[in-house]
């Protein structure tokens, strides 16, 4: 399942894209799935970053934290309440939160910036 969205500023063109993966017949828990994969995305993003820096073409990666989607909609008022207990800005981030990040980087404003993983979480990695 495959979910975009598209931000247009001038001739910038940003495409948003939430993917889900599955993974057939892997014996791992989700977990070691998940955190595999997001290592896997550093890492690419920080080799791309050093092959096309020399191109002057940025490379960046967005960490999001718990982000308000239909998918957090579903857990228990319980669970929600822990998950806000530690977050430091007490409120869950939106896909805007997001949209915004990912914007920062793509435009002009971030221009020095390559090889990074910007964290949009509200302080719940500090």
């Amino acid at each position: 399942e495959q979910l975009a969205s598209t931000i247009r500023i001038g001739g910038l063109k940003l495409a948003l894209e939430e993917l889900r993966s599955n993974v057939v017949g892997a014996q791992l828990g989700s977990e070691a799935i998940a955190t595999s994969i997001k290592a896997g995305i550093i890492g690419f993003t920080r080799s791309l970053a050093k092959e096309l820096g020399s191109r002057n073409v940025r490379v960046n990666a967005v960490a999001p934290g718990f982000i308000e989607t239909p998918m957090t909609k579903q857990l228990g008022e319980q669970a929600l309440n822990e998950w806000l207990k530690a977050i430091p800005m007490r409120r869950p981030g939106q896909p805007e939160d997001i949209a915004r990040t990912s914007l920062y980087l793509a435009c002009d404003l971030s221009t020095y910036i390559t090889g990074q993983v910007l964290r949009c979480d509200g302080g719940l990695s500090l």
